[in-house]
């Protein structure tokens, strides 16, 4: 069956050359972007009854640009200045670039790792006197804690904002001919939304084997799966798949 219509479960790119709309005009396919999960702060009462203080920490973990808002967020709620002294430890150079919204960049102690956690690790151990705040989401990579722990530095994980399921009521009786997930969350949204979901030719693409999985634990077929050596990004995979079913590749 060709594939028509793509329902990717995320924000729409804000960026003009995003390889979706590349995709979208080169295969004459529609793309609709619709986030099935989003992110809502917690309380800076809900963090103080994680028995968190800021003024006890050096250091600060961030594993993502929604780690950096809420951070500052559950600060300014808590009327805390974070000191010119606060270290931070960005997991990617996408994450310290957007510190740049909260502090001036040239004059803080800010050390970025390459991508994973796992190479930001030799980087807090450098620094393992430190006193390391990890502010998260309630959904946790356990990866995190595992490689933290085997450091032997002293830290605390607090939920700064949570991962929640997103209404997708109105989508009810709307076909696509792909779903594209990115999440076991995503997956969960899914089911939550619709109980009764059935794939029958619904094509599914998935990125990341955590994301396989949960679609196979929900006895559904995945179609399309990123990333691959031949295909290391979704919009590849995607496109690879349309030339097959829709051009016969």
């Amino acid at each position: 069956m060709k594939v028509k219509t793509i329902l990717v479960s995320q924000p729409e790119p804000k960026i003009e050359n995003s390889p979706y709309f590349d995709l979208q005009e080169k295969q004459k396919v529609k793309i609709d972007f619709r986030p099935f999960i989003h992110v809502e702060g917690v309380s800076a009462k809900d963090v103080r009854q994680q028995k968190v203080d800021l003024s006890k920490y050096t250091a600060i973990i961030l594993t993502s640009r929604n780690a950096v808002d809420h951070f500052f967020r559950v600060a300014k709620e808590m009327r805390f200045t974070v000191p010119d002294s606060m270290k931070y430890f960005c997991q990617s150079e996408a994450v310290a670039y957007y510190l740049q919204k909260y502090v001036v960049y040239r004059k803080r102690k800010i050390y970025v790792g390459k991508r994973t956690f796992s190479e930001l690790s030799p980087l807090i151990k450098k620094y393992k006197d430190e006193k390391f705040l990890l502010p998260n989401t309630d959904k946790v990579k356990q990866e995190v804690p595992d490689t933290l722990d085997a450091l032997g530095v002293e830290w605390k994980q607090a939920t700064f904002y949570k991962t929640v399921v997103s209404d997708l009521s109105d989508l009810a009786d709307v076909y696509y001919d792909v779903l594209v997930f990115f999440s076991p969350s995503g997956i969960e949204s899914l089911f939550q939304n619709f109980p009764d979901f059935k794939q029958n030719d619904t094509r599914i693409a998935v990125f990341g084997n955590t994301t396989i999985k949960a679609v196979e634990a929900k006895g559904l077929r995945v179609d399309i799966a990123a990333p691959t050596p031949e295909t290391p990004s979704m919009t590849m995979a995607l496109e690879k798949y349309i030339d097959k079913v829709n051009k016969g590749k």
